[in-house]
């Protein structure tokens, strides 16, 4: 099954450290020289000045939501109905503001008649402003762009088709295409958002099993759409 998977650099903090400075013993004349110890005069050497630290904007969003909670219950049943767990299965994480990851699957069995098999994921990656690597906005950008191309690129995808989704943070993409498993047809959905430094990203898919008809790539492209607005509405809140 599609799952997503996040990698993010580590949080960066930094302390300022007072410098004290320490008068010296000899004294400048008027001439802007020192004198030595036998009082003849020499120029005095201009000490240089240590260069400035490069700085960054800080990071917008500081914070993630528990990404089991990111999606309304409605929607959670509405999208995945008889959910295993409905309270969702969430991935272990080293540092829970900086990525998460939540999952919910689902098999409405109908017997004979075949069988409505869903899931959906939700995974989270929030990045810090860094000196070195730049802004959290300017590296959630590029992450975003690169998970737009992964998801393009998946391999056996088959009428793979993308567009925008309006309204959904500062840019979002959707990526649609089915995918062969076990002589079964899924069609799969994935909704790529950016809010500031922080990319959601949602996956979408379901299939007709044991006979039952595939699912409407359409209705679950919409689906997918309403849980990754509610997810990026979640980062909001969780930075309010």
């Amino acid at each position: 099954m599609h799952r997503s998977a996040k990698r993010l650099a580590s949080l960066l903090a930094c302390a300022a450290v007072p410098v004290m400075l320490v008068a010296g013993c000899s004294s400048d004349d008027d001439s802007g020289k020192k004198k030595d110890a036998g009082g003849a005069s020499k120029t005095a050497t201009p000490s240089k000045s240590a260069s400035p630290s490069p700085s960054v904007a800080p990071a917008k969003m500081k914070k993630l939501p528990n990404p089991c909670q990111a999606v309304s219950k409605d929607t959670i049943k509405k999208l995945v109905p008889k959910a295993k767990n409905e309270a969702g299965e969430q991935g272990k994480s080293s540092d829970a503001m900086a990525r998460g990851y939540c999952a919910w699957n689902s098999s409405d069995s109908q017997g004979v008649d075949g069988t409505q098999y869903r899931w959906l994921d939700v995974g989270f990656q929030r990045y810090d402003s860094d000196p070195t690597l730049g802004t959290g906005e300017k590296r959630a950008t590029d992450f975003y762009k690169k998970q737009v191309d992964a998801a393009k690129a998946t391999q056996g995808a088959k009428n793979p088709k993308t567009g925008a989704v309006d309204g959904n943070g500062d840019e979002s993409s959707w990526i649609t295409y089915d995918l062969q498993k076990d002589d079964n047809d899924f069609k799969n959905q994935t909704v790529i958002a950016r809010t500031a430094n922080v990319v959601v990203t949602v996956n979408y898919n379901g299939a007709g099993l044991a006979g039952a008809d595939a699912p409407d790539p359409s209705d679950l492209l919409k689906a997918a759409e309403t849980a990754s607005k509610e997810a990026v509405a979640a980062v909001g809140k969780a930075n309010q």
